[in-house]
C-alpha cells in the first residue's frame, strides 16, 4: 500500500504544471553549465547544413576535388508504394506517430538505401546500427534475401539474426555479406570509428558487395552536433579541430558533419578496394517538406 501511495503522489508532482516548470529550468540551468564546461570553439546552435547556400557550397566543393556524384530524384509514386508493402504499423514500438517528421524522413532513408542497393533474394544483408529498426525485417520480407540486425547495445557475437557488437569490428568472416546500409547513424560514431568502419566493410563485403550510408552530413566546416544535457560526467574526447555546435533538443551527444578535406581525409583515403559515389538527391523536399536526406554515399566492392 505504501508504495502505490508514493507512486501516486510522484505522478502527480510529474503532472503538476509547477513541477514541469521547476524541472523545465533545472534542465535550463543545466544545459547551460554543460555548455560552458565544453572547450572551443563551440556554438549555441544546430548545424545549418539544409541552408539553401551552405547546399549550394558543399556542391561547388564536391565537384572541384573529383568526387564521382549522381543526381538522383526520388520515384514518390514507388515510395507509396514501398510504404504500403512495409507495413510500419507491425511495427508499433518504432515511431508511433507515422505522421510524424522523423518518421517521413527514416522511411524515405529505407526506400532509397533498399533501390540503390538493389537487393533480392541471392543477397545477405546487415543493417549497421540498427538499434529498435524494422529494416531488416522489412527488407526480409519484400526483397527476400536474408537479413541481420547489427548493434552495439546487442550482446556480443551472431545470436539469430542479430550480431552484437563494434561495427568497426564485427564478430563475422571476411566476405561474410552483399550488402549494408546505414540509416542516419553514421554521424554517431565517434572518435575514429567511422575510419575504422570503412575498413571493416572494405573486410565484411564480398566482391561487387555494397555499402549504403545515408543522410551523409556535410557541411562548410568540420564540425560535431551534440547537446550537453545528454554528455557523461566524464566528457566526450572531441576531435579539437571541429567545431562543436551544442542543440538544444537534439538529445545525442556525437553527429559528425564532414566538410570536403575532412571527407577526403577521414574517408575518400581510407576506401581500401571500396569505390566510393556520391549521390544528390534532387526532390526531398517534395516528398515531404520535412525530409532533409541530400547527400548519400555509397561504396561497393570492387
Amino acid at each position: 500500500m505504501s508504495k502505490s501511495y508514493r507512486s501516486d503522489r510522484y505522478l502527480h508532482r510529474v503532472h503538476n504544471p509547477s513541477f514541469q516548470i521547476l524541472r523545465k529550468v533545472k534542465d535550463m540551468i543545466l544545459w547551460n553549465y554543460r555548455y560552458y564546461s565544453l572547450r572551443e570553439p563551440k556554438v549555441k546552435s544546430w548545424v545549418p547544413h539544409d541552408d539553401p547556400e551552405i547546399v549550394n557550397a558543399i556542391l561547388g566543393e564536391i565537384k572541384t576535388n573529383n568526387f564521382n556524384i549522381i543526381n538522383l530524384e526520388a520515384n514518390i509514386a514507388d515510395y507509396k508504394q514501398y510504404m504500403r508493402k512495409a507495413e510500419y504499423h507491425k511495427f508499433p514500438d518504432y515511431y508511433k506517430d507515422r505522421n510524424a517528421k522523423n518518421f517521413i524522413e527514416k522511411s524515405l532513408e529505407h526506400y532509397l538505401a533498399a533501390n540503390l542497393l538493389d537487393l533480392s533474394k541471392d543477397d545477405i544483408y546487415i543493417d549497421i546500427a540498427s538499434g529498435n529498426s524494422p529494416t531488416s525485417e522489412i527488407y526480409q520480407k519484400l526483397y527476400r534475401c536474408k537479413a541481420y540486425r547489427q548493434d552495439l547495445a546487442f550482446p556480443r557475437g551472431i545470436h539469430g539474426n542479430t550480431i552484437g557488437g563494434d561495427a568497426s569490428n564485427m564478430p563475422v568472416d571476411d566476405d561474410f555479406c552483399t550488402k549494408m546500409a546505414l540509416h542516419c547513424s553514421f554521424e554517431h560514431f565517434e572518435g575514429n570509428l567511422d575510419i575504422k568502419f570503412i575498413k571493416e566493410a572494405s573486410r565484411v563485403l564480398r566482391k561487387g558487395g555494397k555499402l549504403c550510408i545515408l543522410p551523409l552530413y556535410l557541411f562548410t566546416k568540420y564540425a560535431i552536433q551534440t547537446d550537453p544535457i545528454v554528455l557523461p560526467r566524464s566528457g566526450i574526447n572531441f576531435e579539437r579541430e571541429a567545431t562543436l555546435y551544442c542543440a538544444k533538443g537534439y538529445v545525442n551527444r556525437h553527429g559528425r558533419f564532414y566538410d570536403i578535406p575532412h571527407l577526403i581525409e577521414r574517408i575518400r583515403k581510407n576506401l581500401k578496394d571500396l569505390k566510393l559515389t556520391l549521390y544528390i538527391i534532387q526532390n526531398e523536399k517534395e516528398v515531404d517538406t520535412s525530409c532533409y536526406v541530400k547527400f548519400i554515399a555509397f561504396f561497393e566492392k570492387l
